[in-house]
């Protein structure tokens, strides 16, 4: 096995540490990545000396805290492009709508605000910096909860005290994925609607969303389409200038 082969392998590992809802044994990593069990040992030996990965218990494995430095460094680094990359894109969907266009990123199971162009009108929708809202509410959460993993989608779900409302949630999301955008009215703020499409990176994983805001007195069915469209283009746009394929 070379070094590229072998750095894949590890790479398998890793992604299947983090798609668990637990820990995991050694024999159900072999089995997920389709490795032998004693090649998972050296690996596994290799990762915990280097604090990428954690022993729980007896021979149960997770993702170590050398993990979070990582993640963090890299969300730090994905913020400040994405910003830089967003706001332009952000300026001329506002210009074309009339209305805000705010830009959200998921923390834990709510999203936060980290970017926002106000529209121009006298009356207007404003959300500042740093607002924040649940995933299972409104277009901006709804559109990163419907391309985020089935472990964040799970925890969210389970969270939800009324079953009706959670299969509900379940099937909506489906049907956010499938149109490639949200659309929701009076739903967190009964005085405004949204519009939401998401951000993915290059291995096609949600980043952000971006939504249109405004007033929901404003709102017409006959803007709708062009909306939708408006968003979804300034979305993808950001999407392909961090690197999402075409």
């Amino acid at each position: 096995m070379n070094g590229t082969q072998a750095l894949g392998r590890a790479l398998d590992i890793l992604f299947v540490l983090a798609d668990a809802d637990s820990t995991l044994t050694v024999s159900e990593i072999a089995d997920k990545v389709s490795i032998p069990e004693s090649s998972i040992y050296r690996f596994i030996q290799t990762l915990e000396q280097n604090g990428i990965v954690e022993r729980k218990g007896k021979g149960q494995i997770t993702l170590g805290l050398r993990i979070l430095d990582l993640a963090r460094s890299l969300s730090n680094q994905i913020d400040k492009q994405l910003l830089v990359i967003a706001r332009p894109i952000m300026e001329e969907l506002t210009e074309q709508t009339n209305e805000t266009s705010v830009l959200f990123i998921r923390s834990g199971t709510n999203a936060v605000c980290i970017e926002n162009v106000k529209s121009h009108q006298l009356i207007r929708f404003s959300i500042d910096n740093g607002r924040v809202v649940p995933l299972c509410q409104g277009a901006t959460g709804k559109t990163i909860l419907a391309y985020e993993n089935a472990s964040i989608v799970n925890q969210v779900v389970q969270s939800m005290d009324d079953q009706r409302i959670s299969d509900h949630l379940v099937q909506e999301l489906q049907q956010i994925k499938e149109d490639g955008f949200s659309f929701t009215k009076g739903e967190f703020d009964t005085d405004a609607f949204a519009i939401s499409a998401p951000i993915l990176d290059t291995y096609q994983r949600v980043v952000a969303s971006l939504s249109v805001v405004g007033p929901i007195y404003r709102f017409t069915p006959t803007k709708l389409d062009a909306m939708i469209e408006n968003t979804r283009l300034a979305a993808l746009k950001i999407s392909n200038k961090l690197g999402k394929p075409s």
